[in-house]
């Protein structure tokens, strides 16, 4: 019996750095799941022999020279057409059997993006205790500025439509980019549906290229740097209050001395506080001024996408 997904222009999408172990795999179970799709391995920068395994056994390899897996999602992005597009990493951590639970919703239009969480069911094995903690942290804050309720805002299996690949543009260079898509899709109020999966540890073989802290770091300063981009009015809005906060707090000294006295004796402090006060009033107004030039800038994106399609 004929599926939708038959008469689909289906793109997979497996980015690589030094996977030999586990690509050939990767691909053939892929190919079990979906006959009619076209699997792409994008050699980023290998020393082993990726490019000659996933050859071998029959996908599309494309070079990506500079190195991060940021640089190897854009380049997914501008080199292939397809009308929906999955998206998963080569080290058989991911399992391709629940692609269809991914591919299904989008094929629908019931989500722009779907995407596999992983904190469901995994083993001790699969995650470090600091990547747990660190996903946490990050998909709090995600679901605290933009109101949502994510699980897993770090995961590398997700499913999307074209509009996703029109809309979306990938500026991170490493594994930040998963943390970019999310609030990307987020800030464009595109449709994200979460579909639990299990989250498989790595083969012998195969080593993670996840560097906790350092990787960890960036992550955290993209999310610093997309939320000020994004959620201006938010981001200087709680910097104003903070201030303001803190300035009224440094003010109460002086003017509970002038009160009894008459004077102002604590010159150092009203100054402080004056020019706490100044920040905090600069900062709210940047935030409303950036929120404006936001809202206008995403209308022209709009209209420019309509006028494309």
């Amino acid at each position: 019996m004929e599926t939708t997904e038959q008469h689909s222009n289906i793109a997979v999408l497996l980015p690589c750095h030094n996977e030999a172990a586990t690509i050939g795999k990767v691909i053939d179970d892929f190919r079990a799941q979906l006959p009619y799709a076209t699997i792409y391995v994008f050699d980023n920068c290998c020393t082993d022999n990726t490019a000659t395994v996933a050859k071998q056994h029959g996908a599309t390899v494309i070079h990506e020279p500079r190195k991060g897996k940021g640089y190897v999602i854009e380049s997914m992005l501008n080199s292939v057409q397809a009308d929906f597009y999955i998206m998963a990493d080569g080290d058989d951590t991911y399992p391709a059997e629940n692609v269809h639970e991914l591919l299904k919703p989008v094929m629908e239009n019931r989500a722009d993006m779907t995407i596999g969480a992983r904190l469901v069911e995994y083993t001790e094995a699969s995650f470090r205790p600091l990547h747990v903690a660190g996903n946490r942290l990050v998909r709090g804050l995600i679901n605290k500025i933009f109101k949502t309720n994510l699980t897993d805002i770090l995961s590398g299996y997700r499913v999307f439509n074209r509009k996703v690949v029109n809309r979306i543009p990938v500026v991170s260079s490493g594994f930040e980019v998963e943390t970019e898509l999310t609030i990307q899709m987020l800030y464009y109020k595109l449709k994200i549906l979460e579909i639990p999966v299990p989250y498989r540890e790595r083969p012998d073989g195969s080593e993670s290229k996840l560097r906790t802290f350092h990787d960890g770091f960036r992550v955290l300063w993209k999310l610093f740097s997309l939320g000020r981009n994004f959620k201006p009015l938010t981001f200087f809005g709680g910097l104003g209050l903070i201030l303001l906060v803190l300035g009224l707090l440094a003010g109460i000294p002086p003017i509970v001395g002038f009160i009894e006295t008459g004077k102002v004796e604590r010159f150092p402090l009203a100054i402080l506080a004056t020019g706490l006060m100044i920040l905090a009033f600069g900062s709210a107004f940047l935030g409303i001024l950036l929120h404006a030039i936001n809202w206008r800038l995403m209308e022209m994106h709009n209209v420019l996408l309509r006028n494309k399609q």
